[in-house]
């Protein structure tokens, strides 16, 4: 018996399932290994999945998957549209009303806030988006650190600049810090089962070449053409520019990159993500059961 088959053995039907775990994982795999054995529809947590502009470079679901099984979440918002973890949480709770799913993805924020709650912080304006913008082009990651309270530098991860710019931003915005917000957590959508949620724990050695392996894929499926694609709207400050790749695709596409350049950069720069999500996951979801998939 595979590790999926262990594991939808051990479930119940009748109540969500969680599955998260670093990019390149196998977790979207497993998912649709559930669902189609329980007849559960597949409820994407992922932060970056959500946009429709780059479907192949953001590893969703196929349209062969699709037919499979009903996924949800996915592609649903455009590009250009900010999408907060708060949006998710107004989007997943009908879901969960209407019954069991099987919630997945490699966002650890969005589970956070599933499980433990969410505090309502407003939304950031136009205006100090652009100010936060402007200071990172002009005076990068540093500054907007230095104007950050000293509670809140204790939470986030300085290794994740959209991170340090929410929180530059909401600082800005409400003259109260990040860390006070989150201090208020509103309730939890859904209580934590450990033996309904799952975390793959996948050690840096046997996810380099699934990484490896997954960019040669995407380059097979068309994600250059789908570079093409965006060419001409891009911009860095799109929502979905943060993708993972985005910008290297479309130097290029633009003739700005060669190919060994540009598989060079987005492995790497997909190991290190996946590095952030483990240690976010060692720090905040240590009573998931952790399973490893082979």
């Amino acid at each position: 018996m595979n590790w999926m088959d262990q594991i939808s053995e051990s479930v119940r039907a009748d109540a969500p399932i969680l599955i998260a775990g670093p990019t390149a994982s196998g977790k979207s795999s497993l998912a649709l290994h559930l669902s189609e054995k329980f007849a559960l529809p597949v409820v994407n947590a992922d932060a970056i999945q959500v946009f429709s502009d780059w479907r192949i470079l953001t590893a969703r679901p196929s349209d062969q998957d699709e037919q499979r099984a009903t996924h949800l979440l996915y592609g649903h918002v455009p590009g250009t549209q900010s999408y907060s973890v708060g949006d998710w949480l107004r989007e997943v709770e009908p879901i969960l009303a209407a019954g069991p799913c099987i919630v997945v993805g490699g966002t650890g924020l969005n589970f956070s806030a599933l499980t433990e709650g969410l505090a309502d912080i407003p939304e950031t304006s136009k205006e100090v988006r652009a100010q936060s913008e402007q200071l990172l082009r002009e005076h990068g990651l540093s500054q907007l650190l230095l104007e950050i309270d000293d509670e809140t530098k204790q939470r986030i991860d300085y290794n994740n600049p959209r991170r340090v710019q929410r929180a530059w931003e909401v600082l800005k915005e409400t003259g109260r810090g990040l860390s006070h917000w989150q201090d208020e957590t509103g309730e939890a959508m859904c209580t934590l089962d450990p033996r309904q949620a799952f975390l793959i724990d996948a050690p840096k050695d046997w996810l380099t070449p699934r990484i490896e392996q997954r960019f040669d894929m995407m380059i097979d499926e068309g994600v250059v053409e789908e570079a093409r694609a965006n060419a001409d709207e891009w911009c860095e400050t799109l929502p979905s520019a943060k993708a993972i790749g985005a910008r290297e695709l479309i130097e290029f596409v633009q003739g700005e990159l060669d190919s060994q350049a540009l598989k060079t950069a987005i492995c790497t720069q997909t190991r290190q993500y996946a590095k952030r999500q483990r240690t976010w996951f060692r720090k905040r979801m240590r009573n998931w059961t952790w399973i490893q998939p082979f």
